[in-house]
């Protein structure tokens, strides 16, 4: 099947029709947040035609078809055989390890995150008066690695509670390796520290990097929460459907206690329809995606390394997300925003927003779109990097 590149300005999509609203111009290229510019699935779109032209739209109950669909796609594709009762649901995964977070921490108690990190982790934890403590991974190039003496000792001296990790990372790209995960497991049950694993990267792995979910590698259950989704893998973020894996009874009915206060605990039917039908019928769909996002990988860190080699990128491991480092020509944000809005008219997701200044010369772009677009922007920093 042929990809269907979308021309997505005046949908209502919030990757381009909110330009004007968060980067103060609705004409830029827009590269930021990770959702793709191209037609869903034809499964998805069958399943939803049917439901429309068969059902009415009233409540909605998933049944055993829905379940069964992620089930099996995780234990084929990922070596995880997750149990029915296990599966908890959340409108999307920043939700919920904002719950999670509310009912397993207290105010002021300690969050820790490797960072630079998924924005929306840093503000859990700011937005909820805990404490954050920034584990920066360590660079060396653009390789990145975890620095688990500190680590530890940034658990121990400051009693962290809960640990939100991005697996594989979002955004430098790394998969970790089961020997990573295992050790930071071990170092958290060490210490008593909750573990919230997100996955929701989980389906795009290139090369010979492997996916490993964490909940697989050891006995972690008692203090192990995996969140994943299909709206990335399939792109369907605006359908409000993930998934919340809770293999341990008690948290599991701590969960499900937080969300019968708050009262949400069900999801849009459309949610439910597209996830099943992409479960079963997306993969051609997918490995399709997936050689486009390499691809447009490859074009980026070739290019860059011809013709401006100073601007370096990262291994593309995991993600459709490319970190790209600037620090030979920007030191403060202002500068990076100028720069890139001002002067080559793109939207990226800057740096600073993964974990403050030490990231400032960094930005983050979608590679989720057509090689045009793509050409487009790498042109375009071309140009303008060589007049200065």
């Amino acid at each position: 099947m042929a990809l269907k590149y979308i021309d997505r300005r005046g949908t209502d999509s919030a990757k381009w029709d909110a330009l004007d609203s968060q980067f103060g111009d609705p004409d830029l290229l827009a590269m930021w947040v990770a959702d793709m510019d191209f037609k869903e699935a034809p499964c998805i779109t069958e399943a939803l035609k049917k439901y429309i032209d068969t059902a009415a739209f009233g409540y909605y109950s998933p049944g055993k078809g829905y379940f069964d669909a992620f089930i099996e796609w995780e234990k084929k594709y990922h070596g995880y055989d997750v149990k029915r009762e296990w599966i908890c649901f959340a409108p999307g995964i920043v939700p919920a390890f904002n719950w999670v977070l509310l009912w397993a921490t207290k105010p002021d108690d300690a969050v820790i995150l490797l960072t630079p990190v998924y924005y929306p982790m840093i503000n859990a934890a700011k937005w909820n008066d805990r404490t954050l403590i920034q584990c920066d991974l360590v660079r060396n190039g653009m390789d990145y690695t975890i620095d688990f003496e500190k680590f530890e000792k940034d658990i121990a001296e400051n009693d962290v509670k809960l640990f939100i990790m991005s697996s594989p990372h979002n955004p430098i790209g790394r998969v970790w390796t089961p020997e990573e995960l295992r050790r930071l497991m071990e170092i958290c049950r060490k210490h008593n520290v909750l573990v919230i694993s997100d996955e929701i990267h989980q389906d795009f792995v290139f090369g010979d990097n492997k996916h490993y979910p964490t909940a697989t590698l050891g006995d972690y259950d008692d203090f192990c929460i995996t969140m994943t989704a299909a709206s990335k893998t399939f792109n369907l973020a605006g359908l409000q459907n993930s998934m919340v894996i809770i293999p341990n009874e008690e948290l599991r009915e701590r969960y499900l206690e937080y969300q019968r206060r708050i009262h949400t605990y069900e999801g849009n039917a459309f949610g439910f329809v597209a996830v099943e039908a992409a479960y079963k019928g997306g993969r051609a769909w997918l490995e399709e995606i997936k050689a486009q996002i390499y691809s447009n990988f490859e074009y980026v860190r070739d290019t860059f390394a011809k013709e401006i080699p100073d601007v370096t990128v990262a291994d593309l491991q995991g993600t459709y997300l490319l970190w790209m480092n600037f620090e030979k020509y920007f030191k403060t944000q202002e500068e990076v925003k100028t720069f890139m809005q001002d002067k080559c008219g793109i939207a990226f997701d800057y740096g600073e927003w993964f974990g403050g200044d030490n990231f400032v010369p960094f930005v983050r772009m979608n590679l989720a779109t057509t090689h045009e677009l793509v050409d487009q922007a790498v042109q375009s920093i071309i140009r303008e990097i060589k007049k200065l």
